[in-house]
């Protein structure tokens, strides 16, 4: 293992420690996981956060700002730790690392699923049981809504992606003409 993902490794066990501690892991990791992909998503964001020549208080106060008051008190605080120790480029990672620790915690494996649109409970549910009869395994699911995605979803559960969208079915009925 390299020294960063060592690190991220750490943070990531970390992140888990606290939320168990918090009693509020669920949604710890829920407010992470979002953190996360909007970070992912966003050039903007992440010059902003791993921008080691703006004064720390900026880039908290970006992370302050983001979060608002729809987040825990602990998991703005986790997310500014992060950044204020000058890791705000790993933090996609660190998160996806404690998002698996603590799915595995629930003897569960993750699923990160991608959606042009949100997807209400019933559908995550009937999605995760789905993926768990496809896998084998019992899967917790997480939806990102990305609008890059036309139709359909894309799902990956560990090293397995299932590409589901209208996008893909395209390409492969072009293959077979």
């Amino acid at each position: 293992m390299t020294a960063a993902r060592d690190r991220n490794e750490a943070y990531a066990h970390g992140l888990l420690e606290v939320a168990r501690g918090e009693g509020n892991l669920a949604d710890i990791e829920d407010d992470l996981f979002r953190f996360a992909r909007a970070l992912d998503g966003s050039d903007e964001l992440r010059m902003a956060l791993t921008d080691l020549a703006l004064p720390v208080g900026r880039r908290l106060a970006v992370v302050e700002q983001l979060l608002g008051v729809g987040a825990l008190a602990a998991s703005t605080g986790l997310i500014s730790l992060i950044v204020a120790a000058g890791h705000a480029g790993d933090l996609p990672a660190i998160v996806e690392r404690f998002v698996e620790l603590a799915a595995a915690e629930r003897q569960r494996d993750f699923a990160e699923v991608r959606s042009a649109i949100p997807l209400d409970d019933a559908q995550t549910e009937r999605l995760a049981e789905a993926l768990g009869r496809a896998t084998g395994k019992i899967v917790e699911v997480k939806v990102v809504v990305d609008p890059s995605v036309l139709g359909g979803i894309i799902a990956r559960v560990g090293d397995t992606v299932i590409d589901g969208t209208v996008r893909h079915r395209l390409e492969q009925l072009k293959e077979q003409v």
